[in-house]
């Protein structure tokens, strides 16, 4: 999707103007990897109030339809500064799964969920989560075992979701459920579902990471309204594939956290010793960060190239999945590097005070297999690029 506007579009002016928003307005919260939970109802309302600027702001669901708040003059390169600069800022991005709700019914819902949805996700009235993931089916959701029966006018639900960031503080979930046990993928139904609902249990869960971004939720012949369903009954899998193809606005993002780590590493580098010298002197040091170097180039490219492509309004469905593997490998090898460079102070905990860089460096590691999952699994993005970029058949 492109506009008119893409000859007139200033990307500097654009950015300075992100920059200086960000820096007016951008909440003073600790910084932290990756797409973390409020740490308490306080910060939550912080990030609510937060996410609702940026929405009001139209620095994100820019390309959403005129009528629900979309930017007639929008163009793609827009969503790739906006991700960099919060990135670079360390600014939160608006909590929650709303952006990919929003893509789910902007492609999919009806003209009545559109009305009733996608006003109150910008204004952050409703927070949402994502229910995908199952605990036997988090690389796998074609074998979801979470169902939903057709009983009237109503969907009984039963079933357990995992690793549901923010379920904790949403009022919605976009869930997944099997429609149809006799078949795997053609079986499964999208579902806006109401998170105050009667038999929704949601458990916190306690993460290596010390913290409690993730939880589990359980459903117990909850009861949700046929009018809720996303798309058509047994699409499902269209509509969850098709929206995490459109979270595109996160790839400069990431190029950005890549650079901040590779930098990072370098500085690292120079201040622990490895026989006597700092490592940065050190050759096997100094290959590894030449390699780290350049991967984050190559990822880089892949991003400055996809920015290229949806500015000339050209979609390819392997760009994010791409993209998101990329990001995720690197970026664990990074953080695994970052702490055995310490060597044996790399044991301590992230929240040890004499850990390297206020512990950076383990919560990082910690964190980062987390990315594996968030936003689609790796093997979710895998499949993705067989299924839809090089079109192999699913069994």
């Amino acid at each position: 999707m492109t506009s008119a506007a893409s000859t007139t579009f200033d990307p500097e002016a654009f950015r300075q103007r992100v920059r200086a928003f960000l820096t007016e307005n951008a909440p003073d919260l600790p910084f932290r990897p990756g797409t973390r939970s409020p740490e308490n109802e306080e910060e939550e309302k912080v990030l609510r109030a937060w996410s609702a600027l940026v929405y009001r702001e139209n620095l994100y669901g820019t390309d959403w339809p005129l009528e629900y708040g979309g930017n007639p003059h929008w163009v793609a390169d827009e969503d790739f500064i906006v991700s960099e600069e919060f990135a670079r800022a360390r600014a939160p991005v608006p909590i929650g799964a709303g952006g990919l709700a929003g893509f789910a019914f902007i492609a999919f819902g009806t003209e009545e969920q559109k009305r009733k949805y996608l006003p109150r996700i910008r204004s952050y009235e409703d927070v949402w989560c994502q229910l995908f993931s199952e605990p036997d089916a988090g690389s796998d959701l074609a074998s979801m075992r979470t169902t939903a029966v057709l009983d009237g006018d109503e969907y009984v639900v039963n079933g357990q979701k995992v690793w549901s960031t923010n379920a904790k503080y949403a009022e919605y979930g976009f869930l997944l459920a099997r429609t149809d046990p006799t078949v795997k993928h053609a079986g499964i139904s999208a579902f806006a579902l109401d998170m105050t609902a009667k038999g929704i249990d949601v458990r916190p869960l306690r993460e290596m990471t010390g913290t409690s971004d993730f939880n589990e939720v359980f459903f117990d012949n909850v009861r949700v309204p046929a009018a809720n369903v996303i798309g058509p009954v047994n699409d499902g899998w269209r509509v969850a594939t098709s929206s995490l193809a459109e979270e595109r606005a996160g790839v400069g993002a990431l190029v950005v956290r890549l650079r901040q780590g590779l930098n990072a590493l370098i500085d690292l580098s120079s201040r622990v010793e490895v026989g006597g010298q700092p490592a940065s002197k050190d050759p096997d040091t100094r290959q590894a960060l030449a390699a780290f170097a350049a991967r984050v180039e190559i990822a880089t490219q892949l991003a400055l190239a996809t920015m290229d492509r949806r500015g000339r309004g050209e979609v390819r469905v392997q760009d994010a999945p791409i993209s998101k593997l990329s990001f995720a490998t690197l970026n664990w090898d990074m953080a695994d590097f970052g702490v055995c460079l310490q060597g044996a102070p790399g044991m301590l905990s992230n929240l040890d005070p004499d850990a390297a860089d206020g512990g950076r460096w383990q919560d990082e590691l910690l964190y980062a297999k987390a990315y594996t999952i968030s936003g689609g699994s790796n093997e979710i993005m895998r499949n993705l690029l067989a299924e839809r970029a090089l079109k192999l058949p699913r069994d």
